[in-house]
């Protein structure tokens, strides 16, 4: 049966282009007032307008009283690594302490913390840790999340997690984007030569990768290209054989130093490059003529204490399109709250209300080559729609921290109910 959300303060409809926003467009995030959203029984959109108009049109509808609250698209959280274990909180000490990213992992901190972890648990158990988390996340308004592996880094430990995201994408009430990242980091067991490193190269290109294609466990492959982590090189050749099997590239860059891993991405066509906290102007110009979506990750450089976030300004001016995320991960972004991303967005990123609202939106959903689908609050779009108790979209970053969500729909269905 139809349904008919009516009775909101302002709808953001995002509404526009099928595709990332660049430029001016990303300042236009197309807030309207007095009017209501049709939906069909398929779970799309069949049109924004007035509510008498609506309630003409469709007079045995079920009405969805949005209690005078604001309605946005749900948020596309295009990054995120929420498969894993235990939390790693002590290392939020250490970093306060003053220690660096390597001595953490000398105490046995980091990305391999993690790795030892997962590697101990049952894919029931790392289910029954992303479901919760996943319940969390819808509950701050977002509808699609994009999840990594990474902290298995070896074939069964790998392919166990991606099974994990297909078994949570058949339960839940989400949309979840699968995404390989076996080249998380190089397992401490491949690091004592050149050789166990270029050993363990050729099990992530000639074992992992044939493996998920041939499972379709993933939409995307990830490579964390970073000087001291996978070079350009490597990541090209990585990233080479996943085009190869099918697969769609994203790349996290530039995070911590410049390594022209924003130049790679553009070189290769990849639906995003994500980080970007130490891009150069070259990588900014390369980004600007390529179709690749700079995601932005501001939780991450607060979290950790960095001083300095990837230049928004600078990007939006040279005509990239941004995109916001939330990094959700246990050592260095461990946050479920989208609404505060947006937040630091315009508070650490300078980015306008508008700017940050299509970042979180439309652009992530072009992150994620799903522009055509979900995004925005327009007729043929999936209705993926959260539910705020504030009276203007304005408020949502403003009161930071806080949970305002009151609902959310995927496909006009509920996934978080209050």
């Amino acid at each position: 049966m139809t349904q008919l959300f009516l009775n909101a303060s302002q709808v953001v409809t995002c509404a526009g282009p099928a595709r990332a926003r660049r430029g001016v467009e990303q300042g236009d995030a197309a807030v309207r007032e007095r009017v209501g959203i049709a939906i069909e029984d398929d779970g799309r959109i069949l049109t924004v307008a007035p509510e008498a108009e609506l309630r003409t049109a469709y007079p045995a509808a079920t009405i969805v009283d949005c209690g005078h609250g604001v309605i946005t698209p749900g948020f596309v959280d295009s990054h995120t690594h929420a498969i894993f274990g235990r939390a790693r909180y002590e290392e939020q000490e250490m970093r306060a302490a003053g220690l660096g990213y390597l001595e953490i992992a000398k105490r046995g901190g980091g990305i391999h913390s993690s790795v030892r972890d997962l590697r101990s648990r049952t894919a029931a158990d790392l289910i029954a840790l992303a479901t919760e988390r996943l319940r969390r996340i819808a509950a701050h308004g977002t509808t699609t999340v994009e999840i990594k592996s990474g902290y298995g880094l070896s074939l069964e430990s790998e392919l166990t997690t991606l099974r994990v995201i297909r078994q949570l994408a058949a339960d839940l009430p989400l949309r979840l984007v699968p995404t390989f990242l076996g080249a998380h980091e190089v397992p401490l067991d491949h690091r004592e030569t050149a050789r166990d490193r270029e050993a363990y190269i050729g099990l992530v290109t000639e074992e992992m990768i044939p493996a998920v294609a041939a499972e379709g466990l993933a939409r995307f492959c990830d490579v964390f290209c970073e000087p001291g982590v996978y070079t350009v090189d490597e990541a090209r050749r990585i990233l080479g054989a996943a085009r190869a099997a099918g697969l769609q590239l994203k790349l996290h860059a530039d995070e911590l130093e410049n390594g022209a891993a924003a130049e790679l991405a553009a070189e290769l066509g990849a639906t995003s490059a994500d980080h970007l906290a130490a891009i150069s102007e070259q990588g900014i110009q390369a980004l600007a003529a390529a179709q690749t979506v700079a995601t932005l990750l501001p939780g991450t450089m607060l979290f950790l204490g960095r001083p300095k976030q990837a230049p928004a300004r600078a990007l939006i001016s040279a005509g990239v399109p941004v995109a916001l995320a939330s990094d959700f991960n246990p050592g260095t972004s461990p946050t479920v709250n989208f609404p505060l991303v947006l937040t630091l967005g315009v508070s650490q990123l300078r980015l306008s209300v508008a700017e940050a609202f299509v970042a979180a939106t439309v652009n992530g959903a072009a992150a994620l080559g799903l522009a055509h689908e979900i995004g925005q609050i327009a007729p043929g779009f999936q209705a993926d729609l959260a539910l705020f108790d504030v009276r203007d979209h304005r408020e949502i970053p403003y009161w930071y921290g806080d949970r305002c969500c009151q609902r959310t729909w995927v496909g006009g269905r509920p996934a978080h109910l209050g």
